[in-house]
């Protein structure tokens, strides 16, 4: 089976490893072929330039948290890591200081920024670095989705007037707390899909669409020119999972990512943004009575991913109403 992922980082990452939990408890009961592998498109809208290097957030918690690496508090970021560099450039005045690298992880965007310079495309990059963290192994292909540099912005208010900060400063710096007028995306126009991209929807056999921020992660990947229209085309069922329970985030910022856009802050909500596309939907039971799309079949269970279990559970659940939906027609 063909599984193909859309994917931000922190929430998307646990999906992605519980579903290759779900996958390998399944294949040991017998349940599905060995041959299942899962391609993960990740979100680049969050890239950004810091101290010289090319940080891209989404794709490295997708790489440390399946490689078994990541900080499991944080949910990004090394486990153990420490930040001799950072408090050394904040000694020498070097700015800015309100987004933390650690130094294991700094080798990563060194390496990056290194092979982006010597003429490798960011999807290339991205292969060596899912080798070096074991992905292959476990069945996992990691893709940007574009090799295209962009760069998510928000436009906030500023005086009388506004001006547009990176999404990275907004988030992290400002934990959106700044009114968000609008969100414009650098480049996003003139990308193109990165290779493989396009080929991993239309082959597919099942699409998932893990409990990511539905604006700013997996927005910005069916935002890039054909990727949308490839899921709207393709056969193989989309099944999502709300990212929202009793209309609040489980963690991050989506309900002030949503409020821009005019969209009602529930699962609802979020399921219309997806409408033109999604088969199959899971929300949390506390969702379970609210209307949603007429096309879409939706399901109920706890969406809370405690653990990797948890995980693994709800993965199997979108796996298995992907399965219910295949026989059917779009």
């Amino acid at each position: 089976m063909q599984i193909t992922v859309l994917s931000g980082g922190v929430g998307g990452a646990r999906f992605v490893r519980g579903l290759v939990t779900s996958l390998h408890q399944r294949g040991e009961e017998g349940a599905d072929d060995a041959t299942d592998t899962v391609t993960v498109i990740g979100n680049t809208g969050d890239d950004i330039t810091l101290f010289g290097l090319r940080v891209c957030p989404d794709l490295d918690s997708l790489l440390y948290t399946l490689g078994g690496a990541v900080d499991e508090t944080q949910g990004w970021g090394r486990e153990g890591d420490t930040r001799l560099l950072m408090e050394e450039l904040g000694a020498l005045g070097v700015q800015p200081q309100w987004f933390g690298l650690g130094d294991k992880d700094l080798g990563t965007h060194v390496a990056r920024s290194l092979w982006l310079a010597q003429g490798a495309t960011l999807s290339q990059v991205t292969d060596r670095l899912a080798r070096r963290w074991g992905l292959p192994e476990q069945g996992v292909r990691l893709l940007p989705a574009t090799d295209t540099p962009i760069e998510t912005h928000v436009v906030v208010p500023d005086g009388d007037g506004e001006r547009a900060i990176h999404f990275q400063e907004w988030w992290v710096r400002h934990g959106a707390s700044l009114p968000a007028l609008r969100f414009t995306v650098a480049g996003l126009a003139q990308a193109a899909p990165a290779p493989g991209v396009l080929e991993a929807i239309r082959g597919a056999d099942v699409v998932l669409l893990p409990p990511s921020n539905p604006v700013v992660s997996i927005g910005i990947i069916l935002g890039v020119p054909g990727v949308r229209d490839a899921l709207r085309g393709t056969r193989a069922p989309v099944v999502g999972v709300s990212p929202l329970i009793g209309g609040r985030p489980v963690r991050g910022h989506a309900d002030a990512c949503l409020a821009p856009l005019g969209v009602e802050v529930s699962a609802a909500g979020v399921a219309g943004l997806y409408a033109d596309l999604l088969d199959g939907w899971l929300v949390d039971d506390a969702d379970a009575g609210a209307t949603y799309p007429s096309r879409v079949a939706v399901r109920s269970l706890d969406l809370l991913m405690r653990d990797t279990e948890g995980a693994a559970r709800i993965a199997g659940a979108a796996l298995d109403l992907a399965a219910e939906l295949a026989g059917g027609t779009r």
